[in-house]
C-alpha cells in the first residue's frame, strides 16, 4: 500500500449500504443515457435546458459512482466495537481540551459511516482522531493542529455508536 492510499474502516452495515447505493447508481445509468438522448432529439442543444440538466445529473452520478468505487475498494470491513473505554473507529467519544471546562462529543469514524446520524464526525486519520486512537478513558494525548500548535486532549468517555 502506498502512502497515498488510506484504509477506510467501515462496519458491515455501512459497507452494505454504500454497495447498495453504488449498485443502484450503476443500474440507473441507462435511464440517464435515455433521458439525454430524448432531450438531444428536441433540437438545438444550446437552448435545451432539459438536455443540459440531464448531462449535469449524469456528471454528478458518475462522480458519485467513482467516489463509491474508490471508497469500497479501500474499505476494511470490521465489526462495530462493543467494548467501552477505548477510543477506536465506530466509537462515540467525549473529550475535554486541556485548559477548557467544555466537553465535546463526536463519532470517531468516516463521514460515510456517520452520515445518517446527528453527531459531528471526526475521521480516525485526522490529527485529533489519530491522537485519540487506542486511548483509554482518562488518558491525555497531544496532537499538532494545522497552524502548528500542539493541543492536549483528555478522553473522558468512549462508547460504541448506536445508529
Amino acid at each position: 500500500m502506498t502512502v497515498a492510499e488510506t484504509v477506510t474502516w467501515l462496519t458491515q452495515d455501512a459497507f452494505d449500504r454504500l454497495k447498495h447505493e453504488l449498485d443502484d447508481l450503476i443500474a440507473n445509468r441507462p435511464v440517464i443515457a435515455a433521458e439525454i438522448n430524448a432531450r438531444r432529439e428536441e433540437g438545438d442543444l444550446r437552448e435545451n435546458g432539459g438536455y443540459h440538466a440531464a448531462r449535469e445529473e449524469q456528471g454528478k452520478q458518475e462522480g458519485r459512482i467513482r467516489q463509491l468505487q474508490e471508497l469500497l475498494r479501500q474499505a476494511k470491513v470490521g465489526e462495530a466495537p462493543t467494548e467501552s473505554g477505548i477510543a477506536q473507529p465506530g466509537m462515540v467519544v467525549t473529550i475535554r481540551y486541556d485548559g477548557d471546562d467544555e466537553k465535546e462529543t463526536f463519532l470517531l469514524a468516516t463521514r460515510e459511516e456517520g452520515s445518517h446520524g446527528d453527531l459531528e464526525v471526526y475521521s480516525p486519520s485526522s490529527p485529533l482522531g489519530a491522537a485519540l486512537l487506542e486511548a483509554k478513558v482518562g488518558e491525555t494525548r497531544e496532537y499538532a493542529t494545522p497552524n502548528g500548535r500542539t493541543m492536549k486532549v483528555t478522553l473522558l468517555d468512549a462508547v460504541p455508536y448506536q445508529s
